[in-house]
C-alpha cells in the first residue's frame, strides 16, 4: 500500500472513528425527557394537655367553730391551659364526716355553667368514683362553688364533731381523630 493511499484511508478512518464515537455518545446519554417534583419537610407537632388548679394543693375551704345554721362556700377555678381538649373529671379519694345523718350536707357546683355536680351528705361521693364534669376546651376556665352547711336542726350530739374530704381532678384527652389531607 502506497503512502498516499494509507494517509487518504487515515482520512477516511479517523472522520467515521469520531462520528461513531459521538453516536455512541449520544445513544448512551439517553437523552430522554425528565421531571421532578419535591415536598417541603413534611412534619407534626403533638399537642399538650394540662390544666391549672387556683388552689393547687390547698383546701377549698377550712372552717373551725361551725354552728348549726352556718353555711360554708369555697370556690376554685380550673383552666385547661393546654392546646388539646380535654375531659374533666372530680374525684373523692377519701372523706370522713363523724356529724349525725344528714345534718352536714356539701353541693358542689359549676358556677361558670351552673351545672350542679353533687348535691347531698358530706363525703357522701363514692370514694375514688370519677365524677364527669364534661369536655373543656383549649383556654377554658370553670370556677367551682363547694358549699357545705350545717343543718339549723343540728342536735347537740354533733358538738365537736368534724368531717374531711380530698379531692382531686384530672383532665384526659379525648378520642383519636383521623385526619385526611
Amino acid at each position: 500500500m502506497t503512502t498516499t493511499a494509507a494517509a487518504t484511508r487515515r482520512k477516511v478512518l479517523i472522520p467515521l472513528a469520531t462520528l461513531a464515537a459521538a453516536g455512541a455518545i449520544a445513544v448512551g446519554s439517553g437523552a430522554t425527557f425528565t421531571s421532578t417534583t419535591g415536598n417541603t419537610a413534611s412534619a407534626v407537632t403533638s399537642g399538650t394537655l394540662k390544666h391549672t388548679n387556683s388552689k393547687d394543693g390547698k383546701a377549698v375551704f377550712d372552717l373551725t367553730n361551725l354552728k348549726p345554721g352556718d353555711t360554708l362556700n369555697g370556690t376554685l377555678t380550673l383552666t385547661n391551659t393546654g392546646s388539646l381538649p380535654a375531659a374533666f373529671t372530680l374525684t373523692e379519694v377519701s372523706s370522713t364526716n363523724a356529724f349525725t345523718g344528714a345534718n352536714l350536707s356539701l353541693a358542689i357546683t359549676d358556677t361558670t355553667t351552673g351545672a350542679t355536680v353533687y348535691t347531698g351528705t358530706f363525703g357522701g361521693l363514692v370514694d375514688g368514683t370519677k365524677t364527669a364534669l364534661g369536655t373543656y376546651a383549649a383556654g377554658d376556665a370553670h370556677t367551682y362553688t363547694f358549699t357545705v352547711k350545717l343543718a339549723q336542726d343540728t342536735p347537740n350530739a354533733d358538738q365537736g364533731k368534724s368531717a374531711n374530704a380530698v379531692y382531686q381532678w384530672d383532665s384526659v384527652q379525648l378520642d383519636g381523630t383521623t385526619y385526611n389531607q
